[in-house]
């Protein structure tokens, strides 16, 4: 067994649940491999385990399932450590080893464990100037940054500890550091949520970090988007004020001897301004290193000068972090491009990204380095922040003390280039730049898929997008990592099977849900971003209101549920879908939904934004009824069967209207016959059988008549691909997008992006790190590669291999870990013989159809079948022999 996880999570420092979910992963080299029962074991430490002093020992269970495995054993303890083993056993009767050890901590199981902690700050921000919801557009009330705070407390300890774990809310952000080290490697803990009803909190096992004797906590706070500092000068996309920064945690020390010893944030803390005397989500930071104090993280540390706490209040309720955090990944060297003038050089680090920057430079006290981040450079080597968001920087004011290192902690931006302006003080002489470099951070969702092919435009297509992708995994799936940072909900839902195939992303996903729940308006509207941090006014409500957007509450739920068999998603979001369809009805016109900005940033005679092409309520109602054709699927699941009926009776009323209103029966066109307008009418079975085919072949014809180009835009697109590749029709889908001559993936990387960009023509005046136009991924994987899961099938345990065979591909692979373990198709095409390698997991079944011919299956003739070939887990080797 491998990949252990605990509510789906390898490393889960703050489980919240008291019958955690179990996972793991089983291998065998045999082929048709099953597991037919289990045996779990539980303890408070390995030592124990290998001892056998256990929690709970599951004994034998007579069961094929190695997911979503509920705990059972005795109540598990807030702000404890476990360790928990696996073995099973398979339907050929072997007993497997037991599985490699897996440490999880839980976090806050209830509102009591709090217990004395209390929110913390260093001043309050006046109610007059406090907004949680501005509306764009909105006048400032003030004009000023707050220099964040540090926090600090000092405690002894005098017994041997077993375990400490400690729970810790930072508004909006925070870093940890015991004893003068920072703990954990995570940046911008904990992720941003509706603040004005909850805030997640982060677990960590500080038991190392502690040592016997004097022990002191430090903490930095950062704004986020709790705070945006009114402050001009500085970018900013919303003015969200909840309050300044402020933390709440509790400590639980357990020692050897069985006792237990809590420290909590209280009454008792210090508080003193540290050296970020600017930070802001959207405009940059400022550290000054002369205003640093030495080791004040560390207990032998004089803070007689530092201030008491102000005991204030916090939002409503506490959560555990479920995503994974964020963290540092890739590095990248910067290269000088120019010497713009004698104080200001510019530099390149060869990839758009998400993140921040790594400097070491040496100069005098009082020296400053400023450093502009963008995407796009001017042709006089300038950085362009026109589309980005601008002003944005980094500045560094030295101490003056020999080689000095600094990165931001509390804000981010997506960036290729860097402009740094040298400023040394009274006009001396300039800073050393003695190392520059770019750190990409981003979600810590594990890696789970690849791709390649023989196609080097499709492998650099796979990489642009990949880069949008890891660009917008934050907390919340954003749609770009600069100018918003906001999690547009649209993009959750379209391009889920495409970041779903490369990353595991069920934590994430709950992130998203709860987000769109606390979003929720009482009149059922799930607006377009969540969480909601401005409330858009500009054009109406078409930025707030939009069915493409708002209907993730509806799609992700069973989204999730599809890819990784977990049914509480549906049943935790559950009124949720209610509410919003209760919306949908309310808000429409004998039956058609009108409302929102229907296909987004299409490709039509004028610059992108609002559809062009496809009227409004084509988009609209048809995701409608998407969404009530998957709640009556979600409603049987669940048993509620009289809700069944209702929204059968519902989606057909939409149906009837839908075609009575857009669809030509003479011309077998939707509306004005876009590619949008077909394509979501096919996908979301609108279309009457009979028109079916006919509707197909006129996407076709817009395509070819257009000379194989694209014009469907951020809603449409998705069901273009899918809709073309269910027909079978994948020659078209390479034929417009194996090209770089008109607007399209081929045409960005052409015009020198790294990273999707948000216009099909990499638009200058636009975004070019946007993940929302991504969804030929989805096809590398389902069409090219041809692993897709099966009809019916959740998780993956059964699947459908079918690769799709074009003209400018004569090799493919792609690799996808599943729930239940890895799955790999890799075919070559040589003339007239054709080679698939297939892998399939332990436990699951597999249908493999072959192109046309004759076939073997390891060496051995087979029956090629149209219908396929059913096979089990193991690993395989077809060939074909075209006639």
């Amino acid at each position: 067994m491998e990949d252990l996880s605990v509510q789906y999570r390898g490393h889960a420092t703050e489980v919240d649940v008291r019958e955690p979910k179990l996972a793991w992963i089983n291998k065998s080299s045999l082929k048709n491999s099953k597991q037919l029962a289990y045996q779990l074991q539980f303890a408070k430490s390995i030592k124990d385990l290998k001892s056998g002093v256990f929690l709970w020992d599951s004994n034998w269970q007579s069961d094929a399932s190695s997911i979503n495995v509920k705990y059972k054993g005795p109540a598990l303890q807030a702000l404890t450590n476990y360790v928990w083993r696996v073995r099973v056993k398979d339907n050929r009767g072997n007993v497997s080893g037991w599985s490699v050890p897996n440490k999880f901590s839980t976090g806050v199981l209830s509102k009591t464990d709090w217990k004395g902690a209390k929110w913390i700050t260093d001043e309050k921000l006046a109610d007059s100037l406090k907004n949680p919801l501005p509306t764009d557009g909105e006048k400032d009330k003030a004009n000023f940054a707050n220099q964040l705070p540090l926090f600090r407390k000092t405690f002894k300890t005098e017994k041997k500890i077993r375990n400490a774990n400690m729970a810790i809310a930072g508004l909006g952000h925070f870093e940890l550091l015991i004893n003068g080290s920072k703990i954990g490697d995570h940046f911008l803990d904990a992720g941003w949520t509706n603040y004005s009803k909850e805030a997640q909190y982060v677990g960590f096992d500080v038991t190392d970090a502690l040592k016997k004797g004097d022990n002191a906590i430090g903490v930095m706070l950062g704004n986020g988007f709790y705070f945006v500092p009114p402050m001009k000068g500085r970018y900013r996309k919303t003015k969200t004020m909840f309050d300044l920064p402020k933390l709440i945690c509790v400590l639980k020390i357990e020692y050897t001897d069985g006792s237990v010893e809590e420290i909590f944030s209280d009454e008792s803390w210090k508080t003193a301004k540290g050296p970020i005397t600017f930070s802001s989500i959207y405009g940059g930071e400022d550290y000054d290193a002369r205003l640093e104090q030495k080791n004040w993280a560390k207990p032998n540390f004089d803070g007689s000068q530092w201030k008491s706490v102000l005991i204030t209040d916090g939002p409503p309720k506490l959560i555990a972090q479920q995503q994974e955090p964020l963290k540092v990944f890739e590095t990248f060297e910067a290269k000088k491009l120019a010497d713009i003038n004698p104080q200001t050089s510019s530099f390149d680090l060869s990839q758009n990204f998400s993140g921040i920057i790594a400097i070491k430079l040496k100069g005098n006290a009082g020296d400053t380095v400023r450093i502009y981040p963008a995407e796009l450079i001017n042709k006089d080597f300038t950085v362009n922040q026109r589309a980005s968001g601008r002003p944005y920087y980094f500045q560094y004011i030295l101490k003056g003390k020999g080689s000095e290192t600094w990165q931001p902690r509390f804000s981010y931006y997506g960036f290729r280039y860097l402009e740094v302006r040298n400023m040394p003080k009274d006009g001396g002489k300039p800073v050393q730049i003695v190392e520059l470099k770019g750190l990409h951070t981003r979600n810590a969702a594990p890696k789970t898929g690849s791709f390649s092919s023989s196609n080097q435009l499709y492998n650099q297509t796979y990489k642009l997008i990949d880069w949008a992708i890891k660009s917008n995994m934050a907390s919340v799936l954003t749609d770009c990592p600069h100018r918003e940072k906001l999690g547009w909900l649209e993009q959750v839902h379209l391009m889920g099977n495409s970041v779903n195939a490369n990353y595991h992303i069920a934590p994430m996903l709950n992130k998203a849900m709860a987000d769109m729940r606390a979003s929720q308006l009482s009149s059922g509207l799930v607006p377009e971003t969540a969480p909601e941090f401005v409330f858009f006014k500009w054009g109406g409500d078409i930025f707030r209101d939009s069915p493409e957007w708002g209907s993730s509450a509806i799609i992700v739920p069973w989204y999730s549920y599809q890819w990784y068999g977990d049914d509480q998603v549906l049943k935790d979001n559950y009124q949720m879908m209610v509410n919003y369809l209760s919306y949908l009805q309310a808000e429409s016109v004998d039956y058609i939904n009108y409302k929102g900005l229907s296909d987004w940033y299409d490709l039509g005679p004028n610059p992108p934004g609002v559809s062009q092409l496809t009227p409004k309520g084509v988009t609209a109602t048809a995701m409608w009824y998407y969404d009530l054709t998957l709640m009556c699927k979600i409603a049987a699941h669940l048993g509620k069967t009289d809700d069944v009926q209702k929204y059968q009776a519902i989606a057909e009323k939409v149906r009837s209207a839908f075609n009575a209103k857009f669809f030509d029966a003479q011309t077998k066109q939707y509306a004005t016959g876009s590619q949008a307008a077909n394509a979501m009418a096919v996908f979301m079975d609108l279309v009457n059988k009979a028109d079916r085919q006919a509707v197909i072949n006129n996407l076709v014809k817009d395509i070819e008549a257009r000379n194989n180009s694209l014009t469907a835009g951020d809603i449409g697109y998705r069901y273009v691909l899918r809709v073309l590749q269910e027909a079978g029709r994948s020659d078209v889908i390479n034929k417009m997008n194996n090209r770089s001559d008109v607007p399209g993936y081929g045409y960005q990387i052409a015009k020198g992006a790294t990273a999707l960009t948000e216009s099909w023509a990499a638009l200058p005046t636009v975004s070019n790190n946007h993940l929302m136009l991504g969804h030929l991924m989805e096809w590398f994987y389902s069409g090219l590669a041809g692993i897709s899961q099966a009809e019916g099938s959740v998780a993956f345990q059964q699947i459908e291999i079918n690769p799709q065979l074009v003209p400018s591909v004569n090799q493919a692979e792609a690799s996808f870990k599943s729930p239940y373990g890895e799955i790999k198709s890799a075919w070559v095409k040589d003339g007239k013989s054709f080679t698939l390698n297939v892998e399939v997991p332990f436990g699951c079944d597999a249908k493999v159809i072959l192109p046309s011919g004759d076939a073997t299956m390891d060496g051995e003739t087979i029956n090629n079948s149209k219908s396929g070939i059913k096979i089990g887990s193991g690993q395989y080797t077809f060939t074909v022999a075209e006639k």
